[in-house]
């Protein structure tokens, strides 16, 4: 009477064991669905699954086979306790091999007695001197497309069950989106790193074409400027001509180093302990070719004593460099320029402002103007080059000096002045 409580509690326990190797197995899955979705690197990827699925299956050997579309071949992306570079090279054949079938079948596989089967590929065992014995196999899939192969193999205990088929399945799901993933990261890297290379090319011929072609631009400025000067008639007339033309072509070559400067940023700020002095009146020799073209008059008032600042001189010349030349372009021929630097002991900082008795600024507008690309008058009936760049890149380099850039105007015809601070060593 007392064998049937016994065989019931037997019954129970083996339930319960079954049970809790079922939920190991579950907490394993969610363990590698963790892991594949925090990763996107597929070395450690096929390193992961080898060894999770392995140990899940309680199998020798697990391998995963990946196509390449461009040689139309399965190769060994990694296995159990090889090197994966020496099976790399082993092509698996499609047409002759477990695995092959597996892949143009979509279909799995289990086959407990590997000797017997035709197909079974047995290249890749000898070089690792691995005897397969019994094999369980999966196609990985991306939605309805076959990307590889999933293997286990020679389970340690007893054959190859639709349980371990259904966890390799499982695995192998989740396997193939996680080395999607990461292919598509690793394309993605080499897009950027191509892009990149192709920008910085860009970026030095602009740097270099626009410095190169600067020097011959000054001097036939000044040629031109001589000959307007002490020419008259038809000579001065062909002078005028060519300065007009060349001041086309200095302006396209601001443009070009602006657009530069715009990519670069803070990325190269060289700073030194400079004169803020000299770097204004080296601003002002480069435009100084478009002042006497339009012959305005520019008044100086700075102190005496150098005013030092810590600054990358190229940059915040450049800068300068914008500012004068938006006041010379934006001011009538005959027009004044006034360029003033304040000391202000009390809170460190030199105060520079830049007037002009120009076009001047509607009150609304005054912020627009340090806007990239911004034009206060349509592209289509303006009457002043350049491609509204100058403004927004000198406030730009300013600021990464630490120093702020304003405008202010009392409107229409009434001129402009732009308003500098930057902090003194």
């Amino acid at each position: 009477m007392s064998s049937k409580p016994t065989s019931d509690i037997d019954q129970l326990v083996d339930q319960v064991s079954e049970l809790k190797h079922m939920l190991g197995q579950f907490g394993r899955l969610i363990e590698i669905s963790l892991t594949l979705n925090s990763t996107l690197d597929q070395e450690n990827i096929l390193k992961f699954i080898i060894k999770t699925a392995a140990e899940i299956m309680d199998c020798e050997a697990v391998s995963i086979l990946l196509y390449d579309e461009k040689k139309e071949e399965l190769r060994i992306a990694d296995s159990t306790d090889s090197n994966p570079e020496e099976l790399a090279k082993i092509p698996v054949p499609l047409d002759n091999s477990i695995a092959g079938t597996i892949f143009l079948q979509n279909s799995p596989q289990i086959i407990n007695k590997i000797e017997k089967n035709p197909k079974h590929f047995q290249m890749v065992g000898e070089i690792v001197q691995f005897e397969t014995r019994s094999l369980v196999g999966v196609p990985m899939r991306i939605r309805n497309k076959v990307t590889g192969v999933l293997e286990g193999l020679n389970k340690r205990d007893g054959d190859f069950t639709m349980d371990d088929l259904d966890i390799l399945a499982v695995i192998a799901s989740q396997a193939a989106v996680a080395i999607n993933n990461a292919r598509l990261m690793e394309e993605l890297k080499e897009a950027y790193d191509d892009l990149s290379h192709i920008d910085k090319i860009k970026s030095d011929f602009i740097a270099i074409a626009s410095h190169e072609l600067r020097t011959p631009v000054f001097h036939i400025m000044g040629y031109a400027q001589m000959i307007q000067e002490d020419t008259e008639g038809e000579a001065q007339d062909n002078a005028k001509r060519v300065m007009d033309s060349t001041m086309q072509l200095k302006s396209l070559l601001d443009s070009m180093t602006n657009m530069n400067l715009l990519e670069m940023g803070a990325r190269e700020l060289e700073l030194g302990n400079l004169p803020l002095q000299q770097i204004l009146v080296d601003a002002y020799k480069e435009t100084l070719g478009s002042v006497k073209s339009k012959g305005h008059n520019i008044d100086f008032d700075m102190p005496k004593m150098p005013l030092y600042v810590m600054a990358d001189p190229l940059k915040l010349e450049r800068a300068f460099v914008n500012v004068f030349n938006n006041a010379v372009r934006f001011t009538p021929k005959g027009g004044e320029i006034k360029i003033k630097v304040i000391e202000h002991k009390k809170d460190g900082h030199a105060h520079i402002s830049i007037s002009d008795t120009g076009i001047g600024i509607k009150k609304d507008e005054l912020e627009n103007v340090f806007t990239r690309f911004y034009q206060t008058q349509d592209h289509l009936t303006r009457s002043h080059s350049g491609m509204g760049l100058g403004l927004a890149i000198a406030r730009g380099v300013v600021e990464l000096h630490g120093g702020k850039m304003w405008a202010e105007s009392e409107g229409k015809n009434k001129g402009t002045t732009i308003q500098i601070t930057i902090p003194l060593v």
